[in-house]
């Protein structure tokens, strides 16, 4: 590897990288602010689809409700376009660097958003959400490759949880501006939702731009100075600093190790790659891509974007809740409360153990509900004097809202946070952005999908499951439990380049007790040595 002449060398495991200080930390976590495109995109569709002024644009005149076609296009628009914007996202990082992809993705985000305020039908309204899913799919994809890479591994886990913790923060927000806009009778009502989108885009655009690039990056285009002077301003440490040399010598010795083991010989080879070796092997890079693009599927399996995408439509077809943007609003906030306890729990008790148990307590809170409602909750309604339909059990209806709350925690504790920190981490670094952006695509595929089949599920003129959907998502859950079990690896505490190690010579379930014995640096130097190239 062409490294500018410096020689690099590290064997001491203790020393990889530099204490964290509070500058470091702000850096990295900066660029969680990425999360607030996800969770506001995501979370003010909810609010808006309810409205009457927005309703009417859409709808002929005297229709209350948006079509079961109409309501999953819109809906589900945005994600089909983050799909493509994360596939597309990996080629531009690895050619023109990370930062410079999530900018442009914000721009784009930006062009997506003034196109659906000044929609006044459904058109334009869809063109817009599709264009600034592109730029979504870019920042969603490349900011968890970002943030990876340039944090450092004692607190990695927990600063790319921050990234969770504001995608629930953008969800909050929708909720908090749709329900106070939902009473008003002007365009306001939805113009004034879409319109702040403009805001994060410009705010995480600025901040990117004063930030630093990925060292990984630098040391993947050979340009070892460049990461030495960056590595130093991310750790706060001198240049010549023996931790930003420890750091340095371990992520070029594995550069190279891996360039000999991937060779990347044009555009296309580094697509393949992803989908090379044996799936037998747990270290072959078609097992990552698998794993990577598996558990985002599985995320958006759990069917908590049921809940946020459709619990204000819902919860008002069961005819069982008389304010559903103030529960909405509730589950929102539970969501936002609990992400923050993933902080600590995912760097003291560890990423498999979060997942697995994670997924128990969600498969159980979902039959439960299901059950619930099915027995004596949200599908025994019965008309009143006035002709409305309200619940036969009022407690039985608040028994179901509770549970959906602690799925709601236990998901934004474990799955929500979790999903993301795995797939940053598992993926050696000549296939890392692509493999990140197969897995965001994959996260963003299936949550079109999801988008797109709800409502032909629960809506009155369609499928009407009502809680009987929650056996679905209880079912997938299942599934989630049992593939967390299975497959998920530890990577608590490791660098990126000591995961690659431990996938080589661990299994899922024997990865926890697996503890570094060497460095690359100092096999790497060992063998320049024994070929006299030192």
């Amino acid at each position: 590897m062409a490294s500018e002449g410096v020689v690099l060398s590290a064997t001491d495991l203790n020393h990889i990288e530099a204490p964290v200080t509070i500058r470091a930390y702000l850096l990295c976590a900066f660029a969680a602010f990425g999360g607030i495109f996800f969770g506001y995109d995501s979370g003010y569709i909810n609010g808006v689809t309810g409205s009457k002024v927005f309703i009417s644009l859409i709808e002929p005149a005297g229709q209350t409700t948006l079509t079961s076609s109409h309501n999953s296009l819109i809906t589900s628009i945005l994600s089909a376009g983050t799909f493509f914007g994360a596939l597309i996202a990996g080629d531009v990082a690895d050619r023109f660097g990370r930062r410079p992809t999530i900018i442009v993705g914000c721009v784009i985000y930006i062009i997506g958003c003034v196109l659906q305020v000044a929609a006044s039908g459904l058109a334009l309204i869809v063109v817009g959400r599709l264009i600034a899913g592109v730029g979504v799919g870019f920042v969603s994809a490349i900011i968890i490759l970002y943030m990876s890479e340039i944090c450092p591994r004692k607190v990695r886990g927990a600063l790319v949880s921050g990234y969770q913790f504001c995608i629930t923060i953008g969800l909050l927000l929708a909720a908090c501006v749709t329900y106070a806009t939902e009473s008003r009778t002007d365009t306001g009502s939805y113009r004034i939702p879409i319109s702040i989108q403009f805001a994060w885009g410009l705010i995480l655009g600025t901040g990117l731009y004063l930030l630093p690039e990925s060292p990984r990056y630098f040391v993947k285009k050979d340009r070892i100075d460049s990461a030495r002077a960056v590595l130093s301003r991310l750790r706060g440490q001198p240049e010549d600093s023996e931790y930003i040399t420890s750091e340095l010598a371990a992520i070029v010795a594995n550069a190279e190790y891996e360039r000999k083991a991937i060779p990347i010989t044009g555009y296309w080879s580094s697509w393949l790659h992803c989908f090379t070796g044996s799936l037998w092997e747990g270290s072959s890079n078609i097992r990552r891509t698998i794993l990577g693009t598996s558990l985002q599927m599985m995320q958006q399996w759990t069917g908590v974007n049921f809940i946020f995408y459709y619990s204000t439509p819902f919860l008002e077809s069961t005819g069982a809740i008389s304010n559903s943007f103030l529960i909405s609003l509730i589950f929102t906030l539970v969501n936002v409360l609990s992400t923050p306890i993933s902080f600590w729990s995912i760097e003291k008790i560890g990423r498999r153990p979060l997942l697995i148990w994670g997924a128990l307590g969600m498969l159980i809170c979902q039959f439960l509900v299901a059950i619930i409602g099915v027995t004596v909750g949200f599908n025994k309604t019965h008309l009143n004097a006035a002709g409305t339909a309200v619940a036969n059990s009022i407690p039985a209806v608040n028994a179901q809202i509770a549970f959906i709350a602690i799925y709601i925690f236990f998901f934004a504790s474990t799955w929500g946070p979790g999903a993301w920190v795995v797939i940053g981490e598992i993926f050696p670094l000549p296939i890392r952005s692509r493999g990140v952006a197969l897995s965001t695509a994959s996260n963003w595929l299936w949550n079109t999908i999801i988008a797109v089949i709800t409502p032909y599920m629960v809506n009155p003129d369609a499928g009407y499951l009502r809680s009987s959907v929650f056996f679905i998502w209880g079912s997938l859950c299942t599934c989630a439990f049992i593939y967390a079990y299975f497959l998920i690896p530890e990577t608590k505490g490791l660098t990126l380049e000591q995961i690659d190690r431990m996938l080589e010579e661990t299994t899922p379930r024997t990865s926890v007790g697996w503890v570094p014995k060497s460095t690359y640096s100092e096999e790497f130097a060992k063998e320049k040595v024994e070929h006299g190239s030192v």
